[in-house]
């Protein structure tokens, strides 16, 4: 097929590379300051040009900007007559649904919205990464989904079907699974720091891989240790104690994730009704 890239950031040159590798043509890509430079680097030849020249008579035109700007860019495209009946106009947003390509979609343009499970810190990343994760396909149409399928595929990814009023949800177990992730990383190595401990990264990471294992191989709830799944409400106090003393923007986050990790627990069984309480009366506490 046919493909433009209508913001070839990180995502968006990352994917075109992969779809160029598997025999599409990249017929233009567009975006800001960066794109031209990494069109040179990693798309020689491919013509960088404005959206609406970029996206005509493209088979596929796959938009990459940021979610905000996405209904903006449709509609300038649909302004400008770059969007022909049949044409598939696609998103990569995981929080945006369908409702952004609705100017596409009555020009003619199958829509179809496609969110790479992955994180692109860099293009090269992306390019590595991609191949062997997942990518939720939303579409209203059969021959839309089978065309996100195709390019899922095509760029080494594993293709799932997400409804399109389950994106917001989906996203934000995404964000929980990565974004926060990384943000829990930051306190305890702020943590740590202020512990004296020099070089909190290398500490904790072996601990940090070995339970993002324990998770993939035993499941999330299985994997679930710590004071609060084991009902120590004296370890508990002692760790807020400290956290007012030192952090004490930390207290907050610890309370409320303490507070999911009792559920979890009792939830599987393996937490008592009375150990529970003991944990809850000490962080009613610091709430």
């Amino acid at each position: 097929m046919d493909v433009a890239v209508v913001g070839a950031g990180r995502v968006g040159t990352a994917l075109a590379v992969l779809w160029a590798r598997a025999g599409h043509a990249i017929v233009a890509v567009s975006g800001r300051e960066g794109t031209r430079e990494r069109a040179v680097r990693f798309l020689p030849g491919v013509p960088v040009r404005e959206p609406a020249e970029a996206a005509w008579r493209a088979q596929v035109t796959d938009i990459a900007t940021p979610d905000g700007a996405i209904a903006e860019v449709v509609a300038e495209l649909v302004s400008a007559g770059s969007i022909e009946p049949g044409q598939v106009v696609a998103h990569v947003s995981g929080a945006q649904g369908l409702a952004v390509l609705a100017d596409a979609q009555g020009a003619g343009g199958r829509i179809l919205a496609m969110h790479p499970v992955q994180s692109f810190p860099t293009v090269e990343a992306g390019i590595e990464r991609l191949p062997g994760s997942a990518m939720a396909v939303t579409a209203r149409a059969e021959d839309a989904f089978a065309v996100g399928e195709e390019l899922a595929r095509d760029a080494g990814a594993t293709p799932f079907r997400l409804a399109d009023e389950a994106r917001p949800l989906y996203h934000a177990a995404a964000v929980f699974a990565a974004n926060y992730l990384a943000t829990t990383m930051v306190v305890a190595e702020r943590l740590m720091r202020a512990a004296g401990v020099e070089d909190p990264l290398a500490v904790f990471a072996p601990l940090s891989r070995a339970v993002l294992e324990n998770v993939v191989v035993l499941g999330p709830e299985a994997a679930l240790t710590g004071p609060a799944a084991r009902g120590e409400a004296e370890t508990i106090g002692r760790n807020l104690e400290a956290l007012a003393r030192t952090r004490p923007e930390a207290v907050a986050p610890y309370v409320a994730l303490a507070r999911v990790a009792l559920d979890v627990a009792e939830e599987a069984g393996r937490l008592s009704a009375e150990l529970r309480r003991g944990v809850e009366e000490v962080l009613a506490g610091w709430s």
